[in-house]
């Protein structure tokens, strides 16, 4: 099914193949794009075309590890940037759940996500140069530590950043073990092959809400059963220092982490140039900078 948007800020219409937030219930739309615009020739990756992902084994060395946990945790506890826009606490323990655009807060994050081990991964996936869409640190504490229901992100970026396709990769780095029991990333590999449209029109500034818990934007349980029952569900495990590469279109999400044990990630998406952000789709505003870029650079010539 393909509907048709006025843009009023670029007063066009546009041809929408991946409609959602509707008024009613919407059927599965079987994709078209593909998962790998380019060449894959990296054992490592050779999955991410069926699966929709790749695990990453010792991504990052034990001594990277504590570097990046270090540095963290250092701004997890700056008290200035607490009072920072970028700064998500949880919803009912107003402990740290996300801090964004960490790429920008951290030298050390920025050069990471522009070394060759990163860019010679997402790059032959995305057929593209790449820039960074969205990068942020995850902190899910233990005994407290909300999930995140299960949910496409393409969704959300096409609704409400302007993200045209799932041409966009994640890159979730484990900076802690990654138990089964405490809130592990599940997946539903080759789920990226299937855009779920979602109910419900998006409210004026919906991201101050859906970044503490997000309701609008999610498949229904019916959804959840539908594509379970046709791909399967597994969780990425590790120790810290693995990483999960996915497609933006994977349904995937984690339960809540009632465990002693904390888990926390970096987790950095990565847009093709050749896939830049126009108007929201089905949102009556843009986010913000800071949640959906609008530079475009390459993170190399």
């Amino acid at each position: 099914m393909v509907l048709q948007h006025t843009d009023t800020r670029l007063g066009t219409d546009r041809d929408d193949r991946y409609a959602t937030r509707l008024g009613a219930p919407g059927a599965h739309v079987q994709r078209t794009d593909p998962t790998v615009w380019g060449t894959v020739d990296n054992p490592k990756i050779a999955s991410f075309d069926a699966d929709g992902f790749a695990i990453l084994d010792d991504f990052l060395t034990p001594a990277e590890v504590a570097e990046f946990s270090a540095e963290i945790d250092r701004l997890a506890s700056d008290p200035e940037l607490r009072e920072d826009d970028r700064f998500i606490v949880e919803k009912t323990s107003n402990r740290v759940r996300s801090i964004f655009e960490v790429h920008k807060l951290s030298a050390a994050i920025a050069d990471l996500v522009r070394e060759p081990r990163v860019l010679e991964l997402v790059e032959p996936i995305l057929g593209s140069k790449v820039y960074i869409h969205q990068s942020r640190v995850n902190y899910m504490p233990g005994f407290r530590g909300t999930g995140f229901y299960w949910h496409s992100d393409f969704e959300t970026w096409h609704a409400e950043d302007g993200m045209p396709t799932p041409r966009a990769v994640s890159l979730s780095i484990a900076l802690t073990e990654n138990y089964p029991f405490n809130g592990s990333l599940m997946v539903m590999p080759g789920s990226q092959r299937t855009f779920v449209p979602c109910q419900g029109s998006t409210p004026a500034e919906h991201y101050r809400e859906s970044l503490q818990e997000q309701e609008i934007g999610v498949p229904t349980p019916k959804d959840v059963t539908t594509l379970a029952k046709q791909y399967g569900v597994t969780q990425f495990t590790g120790t810290a220092g693995s990483a999960l590469l996915f497609d933006s279109n994977l349904m995937h999400g984690s339960a809540n982490n009632i465990t002693p044990f904390p888990r926390s990630n970096i987790f950095v998406v990565f847009n093709s140039v050749e896939n830049t952000i126009v108007e929201p789709f089905a949102a009556p505003a843009r986010r913000p900078e800071y949640i959906g870029s609008r530079d475009f650079t390459p993170l190399r010539n």
